[in-house]
């Protein structure tokens, strides 16, 4: 498949149309929903009749944009005009009367959404197995979960129906699925992105970021959606730097953090880790392990995490408590009883683990881990098989995500090459808005060829262009 910018580009030339490319990717989203259940609903009619503007606009001469014609998932708890918002949840839906921030800066830019993906109800949670809609399947194996919340995300970008889409990263929500599904994920700073029209989990860790198959695509979201919003209490009033070129990996030092490595991970992720670090070096990149005792994540961060996310819903849970699917009734029932003891403690480790990757970003470009222990999640299963052992799943895929949005600081996962399916992953870590920075660095890992891996087998079939 050609790259955002490329396929963007033969649009405004005139070589595709809009038309041509959204068909395509409607076509797909289609042939592939019986078997991956990728989307919530399919806008055939409203994102064939935004490519038809675009096409005239363009026939009129306007430029429409970097984005012209490129079709985009959508993450169905991001408001879209006139389309319900269904939060992957039983509730009456809401009708947004306007679009989220998100949404008019992608359309702004000429992108066209075609779908809305399928999630964990209400992104409380890191599986994609909705009790609604039913679940999410991955296109590396249907019978494993595609990771979430934003499972619905990844899985259509894995399988080839759009060249990105957009999800939201509480703890992990991003790079998670994004792992699972052998797809590039950015959980950008708390605050690049505006939260704007986004139905909330946890408002202090919310962030909103593109899955892609390359970094290239994802800077080329990134610049269309970052940047202040002062309709956002979150967002921040920070210049977004312009992401440059493919930096040399020559030029790059990484830290591994031994504090944030003690997640069960399973052979296959390890080996596949070690030796993305031997091509790191063999490239040209610094990397030294570091021991700093501030990173080791204590029990009060997640239970801290919960007691916001009971906050957010509150009313709704004391109003129609039935409504909820069983998994998300019994976190929400445990979130309930979290005291303000442990959301104390959470902020004061939030405040020590932050001012230490401030230290270490004096001497460091970037943090890597493992995105996820294990990239193997059986649909229907709480628990993952790790080299014989069982743990339970967000043990698993959540220990190296989750800390980096209790800090804040943007993250990149990664795919690599490894031993059977799906890929492993790695998670770069950034300073606080150095979003630009770490996706120069992953440009120049992928051209260095240290991260990147192919197609997954469920690959959307190539159509004909209208």
């Amino acid at each position: 498949m050609p790259s955002i910018a490329d396929l963007a580009a033969a649009v405004r030339s005139g070589e595709r149309s809009a038309v041509g490319c959204v068909s395509e990717a409607l076509s797909a989203a289609e042939e592939l929903q019986p078997l991956l259940n990728t989307f919530t609903r399919i806008d055939r009619q409203g994102a064939t009749a935004r490519a038809e503007v675009l096409d005239q606009r363009i026939a009129a001469g306007e430029n429409v944009g970097p984005l012209a014609g490129v079709p985009i998932g959508l993450k169905d708890l991001v408001d879209q005009a006139g389309i319900p918002t269904t939060n992957g949840a039983a509730f009456e839906p809401a009708v947004p009367n306007t679009s989220a921030t998100v949404v008019d800066r992608l359309e702004a830019s000429g992108a066209v959404i075609i779908g809305r993906t399928g999630l964990h109800e209400f992104a409380y949670g890191f599986t994609s197995e909705n009790e609604h809609f039913g679940p999410v399947h991955n296109p590396w194996d249907v019978d494993l979960s595609p990771g979430g919340s934003s499972g619905g995300s990844a899985a259509a970008v894995a399988a080839g129906i759009v060249p990105a889409a957009i999800g939201t990263d509480t703890g992990g929500s991003v790079r998670v699925p994004a792992a699972l599904c052998g797809v590039v994920g950015l959980k950008v700073t708390h605050g690049r992105v505006p939260l704007t029209g986004v139905t909330p989990l946890a408002p202090s860790l919310d962030t909103v970021g593109p899955l892609s198959r390359s970094v290239g695509d994802a800077a080329a979201l990134y610049a269309a959606i970052a940047g202040d919003d002062p309709q956002d209490p979150w967002a921040a009033p920070v210049p977004v730097d312009p992401v440059g070129e493919a930096r040399d990996p020559a030029e790059v030092c990484v830290a591994i953090p031994r504090q944030w490595m003690l997640a069960p991970i399973g052979r296959i992720t390890r080996e596949a880790f070690h030796a993305a670090i031997e091509r790191l070096v063999g490239a040209g990149v610094c990397v030294e392990t570091v021991d700093e005792p501030a990173l080791a994540v204590t029990d009060a961060a997640a239970l801290a995490t919960s007691a916001e996310v009971f906050r957010v819903h509150q009313d709704r849970w004391e109003r129609d408590a039935d409504l909820y699917g069983r998994e998300v009734a019994s976190r929400l029932r445990n979130a309930a009883v979290v005291g303000l003891d442990s959301v104390i403690d959470a902020k004061e480790w939030d405040a020590s683990a932050r001012h230490a990757l401030s230290r270490l970003f004096t001497r460091f470009d970037a943090l890597v881990t493992p995105t996820v222990g294990s990239t193997r999640k059986v649909i229907g299963e709480a628990d993952m098989d790790i080299d014989g052992e069982r743990f339970f799943h967000r043990l698993v895929i959540a220990q190296n995500t989750s800390p980096v949005n209790r800090v804040g600081n943007p993250a990149l996962a990664l795919p690599i090459e490894s031993e059977g399916a799906p890929p492993a992953s790695l998670q770069l870590i950034g300073r606080w808005w150095g979003e630009s920075d770490l996706l120069e660095i992953g440009l120049g890992l992928e051209v260095a060829g240290v991260v990147g891996v192919g197609p997954p087998p469920i690959v959307a079939r190539p159509l004909a262009n209208p």
